[in-house]
């Protein structure tokens, strides 16, 4: 006889290039390359995933949200930043100018 289910969703395993989800005895891959939040969290933050919904995972550590048909099918939702760039943080013309002449400078000098 098996024991209690004591978890809807679990992080099985992590590598290099992602993680296996096993989620209500189905495994899912989720792969960095794809899901890049995850590259960089630590594995605790990882593993503290949660299922609040059938085909929804939350990731509370990390603020990430995903739902279960992105993991399976992710080239139908494609990576796309609504945000627009930050000017005050982009170098002005004259620093861009700057960098450019003291490139060639040291070009020069080989």
């Amino acid at each position: 006889m098996r024991g209690k289910h004591t978890s809807d969703v679990e992080v099985l395993n992590i590598s290099s290039h992602g993680f296996w989800l096993l989620m209500r005895g189905r495994e899912l891959f989720v792969p960095f390359a794809e899901f890049p939040w995850f590259k960089n969290a630590s594995v605790s933050h990882v593993l503290n995933v949660e299922l609040p919904s059938e085909h929804h995972l939350h990731w509370p550590d990390l603020d990430v949200d995903l739902s279960v048909a992105s993991i399976e099918n992710p080239e139908a939702f494609p990576l796309l930043s609504s945000a627009l760039p930050n000017k005050a943080l982009q170098p002005t013309s004259r620093a861009r100018a700057v960098k450019r002449v003291r490139g060639r400078s040291r070009a020069a000098r080989g």
